[in-house]
């Protein structure tokens, strides 16, 4: 069962509790009214019951769309065959190696020495590819597989008067055999 099939089961059940909750209303309404104190302690009661399934459908709601959100584990080893030192300065990049075979996953150690910066990867068609926080004291790791072309580094995070100078290139190749190694 595909994620959009399960928010459209979700909302059926929900407009289906809807519908009930009319229907129970409407059968309540010929009764006679019950004392205030019983009111008051059922609304206490349905106050309870509704935060706490409010409570449980944000956990819900928190897991189903965290759950596989694609960041690598920060204090793991190496994560991939190939590794890329990322330094932002202000304001250029000190990046190494600049020739990375494709197909094969890449891991940028990404840090800063100054102030934060916004380490992003374009592709020659100007598409952001992947994106992390460049910190100072701290490392991020972003990996990502690549196809052949020539990639651009920019800086997205504003960090001084010559934060639009922040470019730098690498390439990524296709192994000797012709294919992707």
């Amino acid at each position: 069962m595909t994620l959009q099939d399960k928010i459209w089961l979700i909302t059926l059940i929900g407009l289906a509790l809807v519908a009930l909750t009319f229907i129970f209303v409407v059968a309540q309404a010929g009764k006679s009214a019950p004392e205030p104190q019983q009111v008051q302690n059922r609304a206490y009661a349905l106050r309870g019951w509704l935060f706490l399934a409010l409570v449980a459908l944000g956990i819900g709601i928190t897991y189903a769309t965290l759950a596989r959100f694609p960041l690598p584990d920060q204090h793991a080893g190496a994560l991939a065959p190939q590794l890329v030192k990322a330094v932002g300065h202000q304001w250029y990049w000190e990046l190494g190696p600049t020739r990375l075979k494709a197909g094969v996953p890449v891991e940028f150690e990404v840090t800063s020495a100054d102030v934060n910066h916004g380490f992003a990867v374009y592709d020659a068609g100007n598409r952001l590819v992947a994106q992390t926080q460049a910190m100072p004291g701290f490392t991020n790791r972003l990996v990502h597989t690549f196809a052949p072309g020539k990639y651009r580094v920019l800086c997205l995070e504003y960090c001084g008067v010559v934060h639009h100078g922040m470019i730098t290139e690498f390439e990524v190749v296709a192994d000797a055999n012709g294919g992707r190694s």
